[in-house]
């Protein structure tokens, strides 16, 4: 955060915006309420000097020191002489405006990038157009908006693919000169198991029969580092990046395709650089022996989930006996996870079956199998045990490395989660205002089959910490590991690469510099917030497709739950699709309907019936607008719940 001078009365924080309304989260702890008139044009995620008005829960904003955003992507409106951009963040309370001579060749419904230049403290911001991006409701145009209001670009600069071509010249001496110096496993059977589309393969698993009760397994992540070097036009761009983007119909690399789908990429048959993690296992999970090391390898199979988990299903292979053993191994490495004390969340993810002009003409959920798992618990073993490698190294001192950490959960935000479960019938057990990852494990299990499971998963899920990158160690909670890194995926995540960097350092004997940490930590921390516009981006992506599919189907009938109670309103989830759509409180039929915040439920005045939270609905579409990413619904019947008793 920015250093500012500022009167004694006055507070730096981040402004959080909800609708026309702020809050001021201080430097102190103290959170502000800010009303419309006193942001003084401050925007979602800014950092300001905040003044305490006299009842000391509002605050007036006097000065923006930092501005999180100046970019928006939007919809132009022309009104006579008069051009507007209606941005799509939510979080955007105003209109920005444009000079009429900058749109003399766009039309209303045309989808822009605009750049606030300037905002009188007594109008609207004044903008200057960025790029044109099309007409709004088309897939590309909503594809680039959704990417470049999160400040991610889709093209390299010449600087940097230069480098990246480079590379690739230079590729078959590099593979010459380090195979000398490297571990070489180009002997083993060795897999690479990704989805059937997957096209950075960045992670194989290799396997060798020891003795009856003895395996090696290892661990080869692409060697990034290898060829991504400290200072380079492709590192700075890497970390300006942060991470791969995966919306529903494309990715947006971290890294120019030359090295993400080439070069780093484990492809089959292909002679490749990595950086491994080895471990010496018995059939129970121990750990006997590890080695850590860069390495030499050879992909000798391809595989998808779903050619996996047939082999697990019993069909017949040259790998049957390697892809048991390890599935076996996996198993027993969950089960430990598990008795140390991991949350056991699983939520749904849905997958879309697009046409050739990116329309979705099918949706399914995406099923997590014993394929799915068996490679996630190799990688959770190989973060694991390279960050307690690391920790041992530096005798666990601060900020010598890089730590994936998750805070215990916030007392506020499980009292809150207490209060939630009371209406639906279920308790949750805080001793010492502490609750156990059993007692989380065992609510979750408790709700799984009931209607109100998936929602009462979701509220669980918030009122957990969020897991971030730091420098200092705390542990992972939701994993139960007392260390924890990311080491498995470096062609998609930036700390990935570092912690390669780290590693390697550690190797030799030697320690990094204090400068080097200094630097890593600010990455880091950028790293965070790139992870969460890239996560806002996919969901937006998803929600877009959602409503696009349920677009061509208005006036047809549909089952789902009340995810949400407003007084507005019903949130349902459909069940197929996930797709969100509300059901005003206009459409609920012939009765004037309450809100029993308490309850989470809403109660007609006249029939006492009720709608909750949980509850499952039939309900009839009959309105979609994918540019709003937004969908009506309309109640047709309730298919649980009981109508409230009237008094006699």
């Amino acid at each position: 955060m920015e250093k500012t001078q500022h009167q004694d009365n006055e507070l730096t924080g981040l402004v959080r915006i909800n609708g026309k309304y702020g809050t001021v989260n201080c430097e102190n702890g103290q959170a502000l309420n800010i009303f419309p008139e006193d942001l003084n044009t401050a925007l979602h995620g800014d950092t300001v000097l905040v003044k305490a008005l006299p009842d000391g829960e509002r605050g007036k904003i006097t000065k923006i020191i930092k501005r999180a955003k100046t970019r928006f992507a939007g919809i132009i409106e022309k009104t006579g002489q008069t051009t507007i951009v209606n941005p799509d963040d939510r979080k955007m309370y105003t209109t920005i405006t444009i000079p009429s001579a900058e749109a003399t060749d766009l039309t209303s419904g045309d989808k822009v990038m605009v750049e606030i230049k300037d905002w009188p403290a007594d109008g609207k911001p004044n903008g200057q157009i960025i790029k044109h991006l099309g007409k709004r409701g088309g897939n590309e145009t909503e594809m680039q908006s959704i990417l470049l209001d999160r400040g991610f670009e889709t093209d390299f600069l010449p600087a940097v693919l230069a480098e990246a071509e480079a590379a690739k010249d230079r590729f078959a001496e590099s593979l010459t000169n380090e195979a000398k110096s490297r571990r070489d496993f180009r002997g083993l059977p060795t897999m690479t198991i990704d989805p059937d589309d997957a096209k950075d393969f960045d992670d194989a698993l290799s396997f060798k029969k020891l003795s009856d009760d003895r395996f090696e397994v290892g661990v080869h992540i692409a060697d990034v580092s290898y060829y991504v070097r400290p200072g380079s036009e492709l590192d700075k761009e890497a970390a300006l990046r942060g991470t791969s983007v995966y919306l529903v119909d494309r990715t947006v690399p971290m890294l120019p395709e030359i090295l993400s789908n080439d070069i780093c990429s484990l492809r089959p048959d292909e002679d490749r650089l990595a950086f491994s993690a080895v471990f010496e296992m018995t059939a129970d999970g121990e750990i006997k022996q590890e080695w850590f090391g860069r390495s030499i390898i050879r992909s000798s199979q391809r595989f998808a989930y779903e050619d996996v988990q047939a082999i697990l299903d019993g069909d017949q292979s040259e790998y049957s006996e390697a892809l048991n053993t390890l599935n076996k191994l996996a198993y027993r490495l969950r089960e430990k996870k598990i008795e140390a004390g991991a949350i056991t969340f699983e939520d749904a993810e849905v997958k879309f079956d697009l046409d050739e002009t990116g329309r979705p003409i099918g949706v399914t959920l995406r099923e997590r199998t014993d394929a799915h798992k068996l490679i996630e618990d190799f990688m959770l073993l190989a973060n694991r045990q390279v960050a307690r490698f690391v920790s041992q190294k530096t005798k666990q001192t601060p900020h010598t490395f890089i730590y994936r950490i998750h805070d215990l959960p916030d007392m506020e935000k499980l009292a809150e989660l207490k209060t939630f479960l009371r209406p639906f019938g279920f308790d949750l057990k805080i001793t010492d205002e502490h609750i156990s990852q059993k007692e989380l494990n065992r609510l979750l299990a408790q709700v799984e089959e009931t209607s109100q499971g998936p929602i009462i998963h979701r509220a669980a899920i918030r009122a957990m910490a969020k897991a971030i990158y730091s420098t200092t160690n705390i542990g992972h909670w939701g994993l139960g590991f007392d260390y924890y890194t990311h080491f498995t995926s470096p062609i998609r995540r930036y700390p990935d690469l570092l912690v390669h960097r780290l590693l390697d350092t550690y190797l030799k004997g030697q320690t990094p510099k204090q400068a080097e940490m200094a630097k890593v930590a600010r990455d880091i921390i950028q790293s965070t917030d790139r992870e969460i516009k890239a996560a806002e981006a996919e969901r937006e992506s998803v929600k877009l497709k959602q409503v696009e599919f349920m677009a061509g189907k208005i006036g047809q009938t549909f089952t789902g739950i009340i995810s949400g109670v407003t007084k507005w309103g019903l949130f349902i989830e459909e069940t197929e699709t996930k797709a969100d759509g509300m059901a005003r409180m206009s459409n609920l039929g012939d009765d004037y309907f309450e809100l029993d915040e308490k309850n989470y439920q809403i109660v007609g005045k006249r029939t006492g019936q009720t709608f909750r939270l949980g509850d499952k609905v039939t309900f009839k579409l009959t309105e979609a607008d994918p540019v709003r990413r937004q969908l009506d619904y309309k109640i047709i019947n309730k298919t649980t719940g009981k109508k409230k008793q009237k008094a006699k």
